[in-house]
């Protein structure tokens, strides 16, 4: 069920303030399919490259909207495949973290740190995402 941030999203008002990251791809990629199967993340508008590879794809899961970039160098926007890491962790709260992380796993995620309780609170688990992002799939407890 769409919430009412996630519908102005998509008639193209953000709430504001709103915080949007950039996740940058590998040149050449076709396919960002994974964020719709893993997360049910709607895609908003996508801007192609003439090759029909992505050069920017917009997306919201509920009210949080992101962007996927194609690799940009005269920014220092590499992927994480590209750098041999990444520095971010993406945090994205849930109702049910196993049923988020097994959708993930099937969609191509590879889990590096399993659902767990900790004793703040929430209910975590890390996954990497097929272009090298880390998630982290949680919810309070």
């Amino acid at each position: 069920m769409e919430n009412q941030d996630s519908i102005s999203i998509r008639a193209g008002r953000l709430p504001l303030p709103s915080f949007a990251p950039q996740l940058y791809i590998p040149n050449g990629v076709a396919d960002v399919s994974f964020y719709e199967k893993a997360f049910g993340a709607v895609e908003l508008r996508r801007f192609g490259n003439d090759d029909g590879t992505i050069h920017v794809s917009e997306f919201a899961i509920g009210g949080a909207m992101f962007h996927l970039h194609e690799q940009a160098r005269h920014s220092g926007g590499l992927s994480p495949h590209t750098r041999g890491g990444t520095t971010v962790l993406i945090g994205l709260f849930v109702e049910d973290v196993y049923s988020v992380v097994a959708q993930a796993e099937a969609a191509g995620a590879t889990i590096s740190s399993p659902v767990e309780d900790y004793d703040y609170g929430y209910r975590q688990a890390t996954i990497i995402d097929p272009f090298g992002h880390q998630w982290q799939i949680q919810a309070q407890i």
